[in-house]
């Protein structure tokens, strides 16, 4: 019997770009802004490419999902952006309330 590790190697594979695109998106918006989304459009464009051209089966779904994930990113980097002004407007709403405790309590 033969074992066949497309599967686990597709699996592991999937992981670590899922894992590596999620610091990707933080650290892109944080030092290239929401500009940075054009730079996953463009991994994504040329990996999907690549993805049709290989002919080894493996590595085309890992490609594929190397290009999925990349477009996925486009999304995250506006969300990230978002969480950023959420978080802002959350942490000086809350030092405008605590410098108004600290005024009104003298």
């Amino acid at each position: 019997m033969e074992l066949n590790f497309s599967g686990i190697v597709i699996g592991v594979a999937t992981f670590l770009v899922i894992g590596l695109f999620h610091p990707l998106v933080i650290k892109a918006e944080y030092y290239i802004g929401v500009r940075s989304w054009w730079l996953f459009l463009l991994l994504g464009i040329v990996a999907g490419i690549a993805s049709l051209m290989v002919v080894n089966l493996t590595l085309s779904i890992i490609l594929g999902v190397v290009a999925f994930s990349s477009f996925w990113s486009i999304g995250e980097v506006f969300e990230q952006k978002k969480s950023w002004l959420y978080c802002f407007s959350t942490a000086s709403k809350a030092l405008v309330m605590a410098a108004l405790i600290l005024v009104m309590s003298k």
